[in-house]
């Protein structure tokens, strides 16, 4: 049960990460999360596989084994299998951080493309079945830290280029495999297994993903794309269910039926996701019509008691702005703070204007505000958090963040909270301008856009053409890039 248990804990790389990729997530907060929260299982998988021969013993060894080497024979059985790790990791680090960039070095001197491809791939399989033979601890391991001495080394990005197609390939045949290991038959079984299985996977995992992105104040757009994204499992799985069956604590019948559940959660996992998605736009919608509603009930009242002062020869209204009015005059919020919200912030602070940042990276936060600025922790498509962050009384909304999720709705919502204020919003895609346009944005810039102009200006500058060629063909392209907006 407890290897079975574990099984049905291991969600899949290849499958989150295609979903994420799909959605457009994967440089998410959410996408961060969900990635990290992998990361984690797999080191802990892999830590487990590695402890379960020990732990469990080989079929047939069992109590018997157990009764005659007793408590001291275990840890010391627990206490060499750690050796060997720390060995592997530490000859991974210390001999792999030297030896495979030297390799990888003169490899990239001979300026074969194939050969440091075929390179990469012989390192990667050599040191997963050198961790296994000279080690003894699973292929998966060395796999692993194979990755990580790659990745530190200064061809980390060249490698995963070229192993791209690999990555691919295998992919496939992962899932090629899956649907050949299935045997139908062997469901008949078991059918309740099978169903409290996928339960298990398809709600009571993303329900303790959820309680656990909650205990770390996430807000609901961030917590439950992190849920739904862990609702399946795969590779991993299989990988535990075969040592198990090695082990002799895994039935054919358990084994089959994980593979079932990963078919069956594989398939619902992208439906599921985008079915959350839709959820989470429709509480945008509500949050921005609740907005609305608050707004002209504060309308009226503000009406009313206008008319009951003028009725009682008060006067309401003056030429003098109050203090509010006066700070709205010079504030604005700023959406995200990477390179493009420093640069932002910096442009207002130096034009005397008051910038509130809202950012969903906590240290980010607290950094700002170690330096005097005013940064609000949140979700900026969510209406408490933009009124935290004084959307309502700002001149100027930028959203500094590209690709950023419910952005439309998030422009919906301060448009309803401040109709009067300027609102810019940028965006990786062309595609996306319009869009954002009819959201309420006042202004959007697209990252291809500018890097068309950027590139037209250079080259004309480096032709020798005068300002009103440059000028001239920066029209064009703005008028061509338009076109393709329709």
């Amino acid at each position: 049960g407890l290897v079975f248990g574990l099984a049905l804990s291991v969600a899949s790389t290849v499958v989150l990460i295609r979903v994420l990729t799909d959605a457009r997530h994967l440089h998410t907060p959410a996408g961060h999360i969900a990635v990290g929260w992998l990361v984690v299982e797999d080191v802990l998988t892999v830590v487990m596989l590695v402890l379960m021969p020990p732990l469990i013993g080989g079929p047939g060894q069992g109590d018997a084994s157990g009764a005659s080497a007793g408590a001291s024979g275990l840890a010391w059985t627990l206490a060499t299998a750690a050796v060997k790790v720390a060995a592997l990791v530490g000859f991974a680090m210390v001999a792999g951080a030297r030896l495979i960039p030297w390799v990888l070095h003169r490899i990239a001197l001979t300026r074969s493309r194939e050969l440091f491809t075929l390179a990469v791939l012989v390192i990667a399989l050599g040191i997963a079945v050198g961790s296994a033979e000279v080690f003894g601890v699973s292929m998966a391991l060395g796999a692993f830290l194979a990755g990580l001495v790659v990745g530190r080394s200064d061809f980390s990005v060249r490698a995963a280029s070229d192993a791209l197609p690999m990555r691919d390939a295998f992919a496939v045949l992962f899932f090629v495999s899956v649907g050949m290991l299935l045997n139908p038959w062997q469901l008949l079984e078991a059918p309740g297994l099978l169903v409290a299985a996928l339960l298990i996977v398809v709600v009571g995992k993303p329900l303790a993903a959820l309680f656990i992105t909650w205990l770390f104040k996430y807000p609901l757009r961030v917590g439950l794309p992190v849920a739904v994204a862990l609702s399946q499992i795969g590779e991993f799985s299989f990988i535990v269910a075969h040592l198990g069956s090695d082990l002799g604590v895994v039935t054919p019948v358990a084994t089959n039926t994980l593979i079932a559940c990963s078919i069956a959660s594989i398939t619902l996992n992208p439906v599921l996701y985008r079915a959350a998605d839709v959820l989470l736009l429709r509480q945008v919608r509500r949050s921005a019509l609740a907005a609305r509603a608050e707004h002209e009930r504060a309308a009226a009242s503000a009406g009313g008691a206008a008319v009951s002062a003028s009725e009682r020869g008060g006067s309401v209204a003056t030429d003098t702005p109050s203090a509010e009015e006066q700070l709205a005059r010079h504030h604005a919020v700023v959406v995200g703070y990477g390179p493009v919200g420093r640069t932002v912030t910096r442009l207002l602070q130096e034009n005397d204007i008051d910038p509130t940042i809202i950012e969903m990276n906590l240290e980010t936060v607290r950094a700002l505000k170690e330096l005097g600025l005013r940064a609000v922790y949140g979700d900026a498509s969510q209406l408490a958090t933009l009124k935290e962050a004084g959307a309502e009384r700002a001149i100027s909304v930028i959203f500094s963040v590209s690709g950023m999720p419910a952005v439309r709705e998030a422009i919906r919502v301060v448009r309803e909270l401040n109709p009067e204020a300027q609102i810019l919003a940028r965006t990786s895609y062309i595609r996306d301008q319009d869009p954002l346009r009819q959201a309420g944005a006042d202004v959007v810039l697209s990252g291809e856009s500018e890097v068309a102009l950027a590139l037209t200006e250079s080259i004309l500058t480096n032709l020798g053409a005068t300002a009103e060629q440059i000028d001239r063909e920066r029209a064009r392209v703005h008028e061509e890039l338009g076109g393709l907006l329709g």
